[in-house]
């Protein structure tokens, strides 16, 4: 299990590494998330070396949410305040997300043939 760890931190290193090195726009833990998908891929026996590790680490998932939770306890009287606010922003900018997800997905069906374009209706009405 400590070799595993061992592993998942180095690739996680080496993400941080050259992110910072290379002055690139994704996180070194992303990076290094990518890096670990490859080495897995390319190698088999590395994901099943991992494997037992990582779904132990996913079995305790909830573990990494504490610190969020004693964060949202510690500045409970500026949620107070704004917390309206808060939740409509995060309502309002879930319903965009989705909707530009959406819009996305069929821009991108159309482009590569998915979808026949005299299927979808243009004026959106019957």
């Amino acid at each position: 299990m400590i070799i595993a760890l061992s592993l998942i931190l180095a690739f996680q290193l080496v993400g941080e590494i050259l992110s910072r090195t290379l002055d690139l726009p994704l996180p070194g833990p992303v990076m290094g998330l990518c890096l670990l998908v490859a080495g897995c891929t390319l190698r088999p026996a590395l994901a099943d070396r991992l494997r037992p590790t990582a779904q132990g680490l996913l079995a305790h998932l909830s573990l990494f949410f504490v610190p969020a939770g004693v964060g949202v306890v510690a500045h409970l009287p500026v949620l107070r305040q704004h917390g309206l606010g808060l939740a409509l922003a995060i309502m309002g900018s879930t319903v965009l997300a989705i909707a530009a997800g959406a819009l996305a997905f069929q821009a991108v069906a159309r482009w590569t043939g998915s979808v026949d374009p005299s299927a979808v209706k243009e004026d959106g009405g019957d």
